[in-house]
């Protein structure tokens, strides 16, 4: 069965569909690769094998009678540790929520259920899916399957590296500042950032469980080894929550183009306030050079600029999670308001990021509706862009996966891009446009850089163009990159 590690999770259930492959034998083979090379990755922690086994054995029991349970099944997959599972500890990668199981699933992860998935178990994160990388003190460090001693990104982390591994074929997982992408990009998998408010996140932690309102920026996504498993996923999963479900449908457009010839593409590769280390730009570039025949570019000269984006997103980021800082930080961030105040007046340059930061943890709600307008005026100008051009591609981080780095924190940690140190906060700077503006962003894998470690390219559509974008990444995969398997044993 080693043969199905690797099979996409169209092509497994067309293999489940045709009966070469019983759900239950997909199933055992998962679990097999699983415990055969998941003490090296760390990726999958909490399992549920038992239940998975007899999902398995009643998926199977209905296809024999004819019956068809949705688009999902029989199929394994693995759930991000945030989203609350039924009967199956959820922790969020808190100590304090060891212990929690929760008597109700996840909106997104019931609609998996009810597409006929079967849940194999939970992927690692950081501590209330707080950080670029993924490590907590409930379940530990998870490690790049594309070399374990570099982290895998988070904070969908453990995620990335279980698809990655070949442990399931899908797996969901959320954002709020790159959560999706950077992983996906560190582990050379596919990632999808949906158009906000089209996946509900209701029963994601955080919030605390039981939340019932969905913070600002956030969304759930899907990841996977093929642009089209993205699509799979986001069919199964997408479509208004309970309170608005009587009002109104989801209907996302079809995608622009069919075939890459009539795509209209822009890119976006440069900008001072994020330099990008040479490894990755030159994949980029090479992307670039590989579409050029293909597809029609567009010149979108300085259309964008992340002086202008990033501040707006990070304050407005900040806004979200400012408020469950630990209390040291929040008091030491409010000694610094004053700081900035004054460097402002008398025109002294600070770091861009860690001062709206500061003040983004700080908000009224007077200052936060001028962020809000900010960032209106932003999704305007975006609305605008995506009349000339159907995609823009950009980088999704300045470099590829850097060695663990778990001490310190998000102020003092660094990052080496060409050979100098860069704030760790860099990690906001491109993936900021898609995210303020409510954008759907899919991260497509392009190429291996000469550190032997895989590069992403971001997708960034107009807003509901989800489709547009995940089918622009399955062509590109034609010209160049796609998924390729780590070198892991």
């Amino acid at each position: 069965m080693h043969e199905l590690s690797y099979r996409s999770a169209s092509e497994c259930l067309a293999l489940l569909r045709s009966g070469e492959v019983c759900s239950l034998e997909l199933v055992d083979s998962c679990i097999a690769r699983i415990e055969a090379l998941n003490a090296d990755v760390n990726a999958v922690v909490a399992k549920d094998y038992e239940r998975a086994r007899e999902s398995a054995r009643a998926a199977d029991a209905a296809r024999s009678k004819g019956e068809d349970l949705g688009a999902l099944h029989g199929l394994p997959m693995t759930i991000k540790d945030s989203l609350e599972t039924a009967g199956l500890v959820t922790t969020s990668g808190a100590p304090a929520l060891r212990h929690h199981v929760p008597a109700k699933d996840a909106v997104a992860v019931q609609r998996a259920l009810d597409a006929g998935a079967i849940i194999l178990g939970k992927t690692n994160l950081p501590m209330y899916a707080g950080d670029w990388q993924t490590f907590n003190t409930v379940y530990g460090r998870t490690n790049n399957p594309w070399d374990v001693t570099r982290t895998a990104g988070g904070s969908s982390g453990g995620s990335a590296a279980s698809v990655a591994s070949g442990f399931v074929p899908l797996e969901i997982g959320s954002d709020i500042a790159g959560s999706i992408q950077t992983p996906a990009n560190y582990c050379g998998v596919y990632g999808h950032k949906p158009s906000h408010g089209i996946v509900p996140g209701r029963g994601h932690i955080p919030g605390p469980p039981g939340t019932k309102s969905e913070p600002d920026l956030a969304v759930v996504g899907p990841l996977a080894r093929t642009a089209g498993d993205l699509r799979l996923a986001l069919d199964a999963m997408a479509g208004p929550d309970t309170l608005m479900r009587d009002g109104w449908t989801l209907d996302l457009p079809a995608p622009r183009a069919k075939t890459l010839k009539d795509f209209r593409v822009a890119y976006w590769l440069d900008d001072s306030l994020c330099p990008i280390d040479s490894k990755v730009r030159g994949e980029l570039e090479a992307t670039i050079e590989a579409l050029r025949p293909h597809v029609k570019l567009v010149d979108i000269g300085a259309t964008l600029q992340l002086e202008t984006i990033v501040p707006v997103y990070v304050r407005l980021l900040m806004g979200v999670i400012g408020g469950d800082m630990p209390k040291p930080l929040r008091m030491l961030t409010r000694m610094l308001l004053p700081y900035y105040a004054l460097a402002d007046r008398l025109g002294i340059r600070t770091d861009l990021v860690a001062k709206n930061a500061t003040r983004g943890m700080h908000l009224s709600h007077s200052e936060w509706n001028r962020a809000n307008e900010g960032r209106t005026r932003l999704r305007w100008q975006c609305h605008e862009l995506f009349r000339d051009i159907d995609v823009l591609l950009t980088p999704v981080g300045p470099v590829t996966a850097f060695p663990h780095q778990t001490g310190g924190n998000h102020l003092s940690r660094r990052i080496t891009v060409n050979g100098q140190k860069r704030p760790y906060m860099d990690h906001v700077s491109w993936i900021a446009l898609a995210t303020a503006a409510y954008l759907p962003a899919t991260s497509a894998p392009i190429g291996v850089a000469p550190d032997g470690l895989p590069v992403n390219i971001q997708v960034i559509g107009p807003y509901l163009g989800d489709k547009t974008t995940i089918h622009f990444a399955e062509l590109l995969a034609d010209v160049r990159g796609g998924f390729h398997p780590p070198p892991l044993a």
